[in-house]
């Protein structure tokens, strides 16, 4: 006569609740308009540094940028397109110039250009 393994119980029930308690204790960061978000930045930083020269009425150029931060091309890249448009919400505007594109940040944020256009 052969004896048949009994199958090994596993405590299904008390991973769950564990599982369930942990993902309900992460709270979502609270979404900061981009006006509480540039008022917080502070001054002498990258980040701030470049955003003033964005905001010169003459703009800057991505080598300009690069020269002043010390960063790399993609790097300048990745900070306008993920920090200025995405994370501050801002209307950065993309013109051709004689030395290059020129960038500069345009007063109006970006859902209220989107309404305009």
């Amino acid at each position: 006569m052969t004896r048949t393994k009994s199958k090994r119980k596993t405590a299904t029930g008390a991973r769950s609740v564990k599982t369930a308690m942990r993902k309900s204790s992460k709270r979502p960061a609270p979404a900061r308009p981009a006006s509480a978000a540039v008022i917080k930045a502070r001054a002498g930083t990258k980040n701030s540094q470049v955003l003033a020269m964005l905001r010169n009425q003459a703009g800057t150029t991505i080598s300009a940028i690069m020269a002043a931060t010390n960063w790399q091309q993609h790097s300048v890249r990745g900070f306008l397109a993920g920090v200025v448009r995405k994370k501050l919400g801002l209307n950065l505007v993309s013109e051709p110039g004689e030395g290059g594109r020129i960038y500069r940040i345009i007063d109006m944020p970006t859902d209220q250009a989107h309404r305009a256009a």
